[in-house]
């Protein structure tokens, strides 16, 4: 096991010139370059490593040390970690927990994940906060090398990224093979998260998951009873081929719940726009204000773009309404279809990680489609 005393020199190089110094954790055999962004979770950081909203992003844990009760096998959101690279004030290598299968630094190590400690990330995230998210290359050394500058000059900008298509699924799949009653659920993997899918199976439904591109014949074929658009990475206009197939199934009047990406995806398939935010939401203590009643949500986020639009409505939507806002900054958190049995929220009511106040919404859908 690599001790302290291997660790090497390494640096965080945004592009607008920012440099923040730290240690690499492990060996990194080539620069690594993503939109770096920060996330408020205090905990969680197995299920934030795994999510595959995280896809293509370097991500800044706000909390001072992570890994101090390792990792284990029930929680993971996806396969293997989707992160480019994490920066960290410390890593802790000592782990307790009953739960823990091993300690997160073999875990990131293994899965040949970059990991800068030592940073300042107080003053990281606070930068990030005020210029805004920005593409960074993670690199050993104590000098910017020249490799560093190109990769990072090579790297896109998150804006016109399809990262569904990357992250899905290649084939359609059951999650619950054992339920062979109703409801059926057919969930598009856009870079679905398990807890979702455990959380549908908790209410006795049958999950089919297909893959991001998967057409709507191909959907209706499989007879479901309600339609799951799930969370995912990158920009929501460049999934391009997403919008004319949810209009196909809308018109069938099945039930369509969406979350994150799924939720974006709906505005586009009714006329809306979607933005890119300064920063974006990513963390466990969102506050969301439900419309109708006025309750207050605290929620769970994972997101860097949003539908255009506020409490007066959705511009070039007139067939959605606004359910949720965001108390931060006034951003739609949740529409619905005025006519047809459609609804979404911008947030994770599945949670992992984060509090459970919005979970009900599962319920809900179980109700439109009639379980």
């Amino acid at each position: 096991m690599t001790t302290l005393l291997d660790e090497r020199p390494g640096f965080l190089l945004l592009e607008d010139g920012a440099l923040f110094r730290g240690r690499l954790a492990a060996p990194i055999k080539a620069p690594a370059v993503a939109e770096v962004v920060f996330t408020t979770n205090m905990s969680g950081y197995q299920e934030v490593f795994t999510d595959p909203s995280f896809r293509g992003q370097i991500v800044v844990m706000t909390a001072p040390m992570i890994g101090n009760y390792g990792v284990n096998v029930e929680d993971p959101e996806s396969g293997r970690p989707q992160i480019n690279g994490i920066i960290v004030k410390e890593l802790s290598r000592a782990y307790s927990n009953w739960r823990a299968s091993g300690s997160l630094y073999d875990y990131l190590v293994n899965s040949q994940v970059p990991i800068l400690t030592d940073v300042d990330t107080r003053r990281l995230t606070r930068h990030l906060r005020t210029v805004g998210v920005l593409r960074g290359v993670l690199a050993a050394g104590a000098e910017i090398g020249k490799e560093a500058l190109a990769a990072l000059d090579a790297c896109p900008p998150m804006a016109g990224l399809d990262l569904a298509s990357v992250v899905t699924t290649e084939t359609t799949y059951e999650w619950s093979a054992g339920a062979h009653g109703r409801p059926h659920i057919v969930a598009f993997d856009y870079g679905i998260k398990r807890n979702i899918m455990r959380l549908f199976e908790e209410r006795g439904c049958r999950v089919t998951v297909v893959p991001s591109q998967a057409t709507a014949e191909d959907v209706l074929a499989l007879r479901p009873d309600g339609i799951f658009l799930s969370n995912g990475p990158g920009d929501p206009e460049a999934v391009e081929y997403a919008p004319a197939v949810i209009r196909q199934l809308a018109e069938r009047r099945i039930p369509i719940f969406g979350i994150c990406l799924g939720h974006q995806l709906l505005g586009l398939t009714f006329g809306g726009r979607t933005t890119k935010l300064p920063y974006g939401h990513r963390g466990g203590n969102h506050p969301v204000k439900e419309l109708a009643s006025g309750k207050v949500l605290i929620t769970s986020q994972n997101h860097g773009f949003a539908v255009e639009g506020g409490t007066e409505g959705i511009p070039g939507a007139p067939d959605l309404e606004v359910t949720h806002v965001n108390l931060n900054d006034g951003t739609i958190e949740g529409l619905r279809h005025k006519s047809l049995p459609i609804f979404a929220v911008q947030y994770h009511p599945e949670a992992a990680p984060g509090p459970h106040d919005a979970r009900a919404l599962f319920d809900d859908f179980m109700t439109a489609v009639g379980a």
